[in-house]
């Protein structure tokens, strides 16, 4: 179950408390903004997914630079989340969008925040904040493309990464930096020179809002904000609206501009999501037998989900001792190794890539033809961003999700979000376990190799850092109370 928030006075913090009642989200807002705005006056629900087949960049606004840029990406006419979205943001609006990944949400904000850094230079113009590591990199190579003629200097300051280059990197004022959460926090409270360089930030962008406002990132979020200035532009996109996001909204003191384009998966018709039930022993033997046939379903690329990092590098040694062509991305690899894995799947080195949850959002690889849940998610929400990640742009696609025993509730659960039950995968169990000894022996070798290489000593080393940080976290909220 989400976790609802209260709001706190630097908009738009969240405090890991109890949801208050509309008066009393209104009265935690700075005095000057405590009128209850007309929430019919500033949103605009645009269920539609389409733009005027006339209407071109130019007729959004957009300079002359930025539509020839868009020319030469190959950007011929604008997408709804960008027609509906860019003018509100040129406007000076503060903006709420909804759409779904690969709908040119990044675009929609970065063309807008470019063109006003045109007309008045100078670094740091915006802040981006993402979630995850790969999409501060995705962002930044999408910012240096739209911004190409502008000389545009981009920093992406992200974990993993080395601090005093990042350091030396911000000093020379960017004007876009790119951040997670973490590593922007930690810089900005080590370095005394480092808050300075944001104090005439003109935007803040939350990518993947709905995960960036999360209660994890509480902290974070409360450092980043107390370093920017309060006349600004706030830029919320997002494929999932949560109930800290609709809190948001609603006590918005901007009357920000809400865009949303569609319901969750409900417009995905070309998408088939279909289960198989497994017993949970021979889960490995199941996914070889689906794998092998990729080419009878003329499938030529597929995802793999597992909710740990451990089931994920487990998978990869495995499918390697199987001659089967996979890479992983998963939280314990290292940035370069990340980054490794997904670029080559995304050029079709390899067609598998197995993933933690580090891979359900945002993340723009063109052609996924199979999604597959090995293990179900836990929420609903991400089974929704994963089985994203195929079926777009109006191509077919194929969400398969093991089914043990002991997932039936969350079958459930995901079937009421949708508004549909999923369809049996017809599989013959005679024939999937036919390979049943050699992936056993597959899974023996796999998993002597994990303790070879070390990966299970870095598994707990990661739990005990995450005990670290709950009860650091538990310890300066309690304090707070306290206070």
């Amino acid at each position: 179950m989400e976790e609802e928030a209260l709001i706190d006075n630097n908009f738009p913090l969240f405090s890991k408390k109890k949801k208050p009642s509309p008066k009393q989200a209104i009265t935690n807002i700075p005095e000057e903004t405590t009128q209850t705005p007309n929430i019919d006056h500033h949103i605009e629900n645009q269920e539609q997914t389409t733009t005027p087949s006339s209407t071109t960049f130019a007729e959004l606004g957009l300079s002359e630079w930025a539509t020839k840029t868009c020319t030469e990406l190959g950007m011929k006419k604008p997408t709804s989340v960008q027609y509906h979205c860019i003018p509100r943001i040129l406007a000076g609006e503060d903006v709420l969008g909804l759409s779904q990944t690969g709908s040119g949400k990044t675009a929609a904000f970065a063309l807008p925040i470019l063109q006003k850094l045109a007309e008045e230079p100078y670094g740091v113009y915006a802040l981006v904040v993402t979630p995850t590591r790969e999409l501060a990199y995705q962002l930044a190579e999408q910012f240096r493309a739209l911004g190409a003629s502008l000389n545009l200097r981009c920093a992406v300051v992200v974990g993993g990464m080395d601090t005093i280059t990042q350091l030396k990197a911000l000093m020379v004022k960017p004007h876009v930096v790119i951040s997670t959460p973490g590593r922007i926090k930690v810089l900005l409270e080590d370095n005394h020179d480092i808050p300075a360089i944001f104090s005439k930030t003109k935007f803040l962008v939350l990518d993947e809002a709905d995960r960036v406002l999360d209660v994890d990132f509480e902290d974070e979020l409360r450092v980043i904000f107390q370093c920017l200035p309060k006349q600004r532009q706030t830029l919320l996109f997002s494929a999932t609206m949560t109930s800290n996001l609709k809190m948001l909204l609603e006590v918005s003191a901007n009357k920000a501009f809400f865009y949303k384009a569609y319901e969750d998966l409900k417009f995905v018709e070309s998408l088939k999501q279909q289960y198989l039930f497994v017993p949970k022993n021979v889960k490995e033997v199941y996914l070889l037998h689906v794998l092998s046939k990729m080419d009878d379903m003329n499938i030529r690329s597929v995802m793999i989900f597992t909710s740990r990092a451990r089931t994920c590098h487990l998978l990869n040694l495995l499918l390697e001792e199987l001659d089967q062509d996979a890479v992983e991305l998963h939280s314990l690899l290292s940035l370069p190794s990340r980054l490794a894995s997904l670029n080559r799947f995304k050029s079709r080195q390899v067609p598998c890539l197995i993933a933690t949850d580090v891979a359900n959002r945002g993340l723009d690889v063109p052609s996924v033809d199979l999604v597959i849940n090995y293990d179900l998610p836990r929420d609903p929400t991400d089974y929704v961003h994963r089985v994203g990640r195929t079926a777009r742009a109006g191509r077919e696609g194929l969400a398969l999700s093991f089914v043990t025993e002991n997932d039936v509730e969350l079958v459930h659960k995901i079937e009421a979000v949708l508004g549909k039950q999923m369809k049996q995968f017809e599989c013959k169990e005679k024939d999937v376990l036919t390979d049943i000894t050699k992936v056993f022996k597959a899974r023996r070798i796999a998993r002597m190799k994990m303790l070879d290489d070390g990966f299970e000593d870095m598994v707990k080393q990661r739990k005990k850092q995450n005990m670290r940080t709950l009860k650091d976290r538990k310890r300066k909220r309690n304090g707070q109370a306290k206070e």
